[in-house]
């Protein structure tokens, strides 16, 4: 099996973000034309129930996969890779198939008590056959990235990608006579479909690695083969599957109080704007902008440091095996570093252009000062998500968990104490939320520097916020400076595009961003 170095693995699973990013903009664009805001409606409510079941069975579990292969593969023990993949497989399609019936017997309760409207049964039943199609799917995928090929996961996100948006938009299509519930429910069972031809894509190519793995090792051991075979009566599986659970159960708590934080934060929130005097639909127009425009936009630059985290789980893990600290340290300047230097001109842009990119956009300027409020700590969102996984790495799970509760509490007190001031409004909910971001890195990074001994590089810091204050400067100057008639993005464009290479400029200049960097990205390597 080919394996990546870290920057190659981490720029694969990049690209693939960045082309399931903009495939994701098609059904957002087509499905509403297809079924109306209503259709659209019946499909949203029945989604965050498969989002909840899915991160209670696959939240923690493939990440402790990709650990435990990591330390295997280190270890050169390709047995005890298959032993923890086929474990990890028992433990997740045992949860998947136990869900995936608690939910179908549920079906009716949810849609009539819990959601009152009973339309969502359809769009509710259809989500369940992919409860059990993505914990088996997760499993491969932590399989692989353990083993530090970062391929199958990437194409198979890709292609379920681009099935999934074809069978939402055909099914939806198809169902739309029998009605706007049956047509929402064929929006749900077209991503049903992409989810199982993206798991058929990583069984295959499963298929012929490990057929490959074979055929390169003829004259290697004979038990390994037995071993696959009867890994269900192993003696070693129940140590497999408690260390599984160690790393995974803090991993998935962890997620949960994410997900009931933002519940909490978007119930919160609107309580806490009708105290404020704030009538109820323009409390609801105001929390959906930031959640569902301003936020996306602030996360859109987060795909590389999510890359990141996901590369950087197996190759901690691996270096760890071995008691190389200096990788360990190596690996995460490198993620530190990169999830600053890209994350920052993003944030320039988002901070500078706010009014004409919202305008463009979403057709209105509302937004933009949300935006330009929370741009500048979006840095504190992108070096998080390395943050954390260095701490998942290193076994230490349950200290990432402490760290996301306080930050979760410290949130929900702002926003009680904030939003309900008639002065504040929406934006005490917007400052609570920076405070988190800002909390929440702070006492990551204090935990990952006092755990592996980091001594941190205050220059890189500073290099970065120099280059990101000329490159607004510069962007601002432009902006003003050069008009076009009825081109409005065209001027963003212009300006936007100017400021990313003086950004760049400087990056080089000042050694944040050196020539061997670039070398090391197959796209640059290819053209030196």
């Amino acid at each position: 099996m080919r394996k990546q170095s870290f920057i190659q693995g981490t720029m694969i699973l990049l690209a693939a973000g960045i082309i399931n990013r903009m495939l994701g903009f098609i059904p957002r664009i087509a499905l509403p034309r297809i079924i109306g805001a209503e259709g659209v409606g019946l499909y949203q409510l029945g989604y965050p129930f498969f989002i909840v079941l899915v991160t209670v069975i696959t939240g923690g579990i493939p990440l402790a996969i990709a650990k435990m292969v990591a330390e295997a593969e280190g270890e050169n023990r390709p047995d005890q890779s298959r032993r923890i993949l086929h474990t990890g497989l028992t433990l997740s399609l045992g949860l998947g198939l136990l869900f995936t019936l608690i939910a179908l017997l549920c079906a009716s309760w949810v849609s009539n008590v819990v959601l009152t409207d009973n339309r969502v049964y359809y769009t509710f039943v259809s989500m369940t056959p992919m409860i059990s199609i993505v914990a088996v799917s997760s499993i491969y995928r932590g399989y692989f990235q353990g083993r530090q090929n970062m391929i199958p996961s990437a194409l198979s996100s890709v292609l379920e990608s681009v099935i999934r948006i074809f069978f939402m938009l055909w099914f939806s299509w198809i169902l739309l006579p029998k009605g706007i519930a049956f047509a929402a429910a064929g929006a749900m069972l077209g991503v049903t479909v992409g989810e199982i031809i993206g798991m058929l894509a990583l069984l295959l190519q499963y298929y012929f690695i490990v057929n490959r793995d074979k055929k390169d090792s003829l004259s290697g051991e004979p038990s390994e083969q037995g071993l696959e075979k009867l890994n269900m009566v192993d003696p070693q599986t129940a140590p497999v599957m408690r260390r599984l659970l160690g790393i995974a159960v803090p991993v998935t708590a962890g997620r949960l109080v994410g997900s009931f934080s933002y519940l909490l934060e978007s119930i919160i929130t609107a309580r806490s704007l009708a105290l404020a005097g704030i009538a109820t639909a323009a409390a609801t127009a105001q929390y959906g902008s930031l959640q569902g425009m301003v936020i996306p936009l602030l996360l859109l630059p987060g795909v590389l440091s999510s890359s990141l985290a996901v590369s950087l789980v197996p190759s901690l893990s691996e270096a760890a095996a071995r008691h190389d600290l200096t990788t360990i340290h190596k690996r995460m300047h490198q993620a530190l570093r990169l999830a600053m230097v890209t994350g920052a001109p993003f944030a320039a842009i988002m901070y500078v252009l706010a009014v004409p990119l919202c305008t463009l956009m979403y057709g209105n300027a509302d937004t933009a000062p949300m935006l330009r409020m929370m741009a500048p700590f979006a840095l504190f969102l992108y070096v998080q998500a390395p943050l954390q996984a260095a701490l998942q790495a290193m076994d230490r799970p349950g200290r990432a968990l402490i760290n996301t509760l306080i930050g979760a509490v410290v949130k929900i007190l702002l926003i009680l104490m904030l939003a309900s001031q008639p002065e504040y409004g929406i934006y005490g909910a917007i400052i609570a939320i920076m405070v988190n971001s800002i909390l929440v890195t702070l006492l990551h990074g204090a935990s990952v520097v006092k755990l592996i001994k980091l001594s941190l590089r205050i220059a890189d810091p500073l290099k970065t916020l120099t280059a990101m204050i000329i490159m607004a400067a510069g962007m601002s100057y432009v902006y003003t400076s050069v008009h076009f008639s009825d081109a409005g993005w065209l001027q963003f464009l212009l300006s936007a595009t100017s400021g990313m290479a003086l950004y760049l400029g400087i990056c080089l200049l000042s050694g944040l961003i050196s020539v061997r960097d670039l070398d090391r990205v197959p796209f640059f390597k290819r053209r030196r």
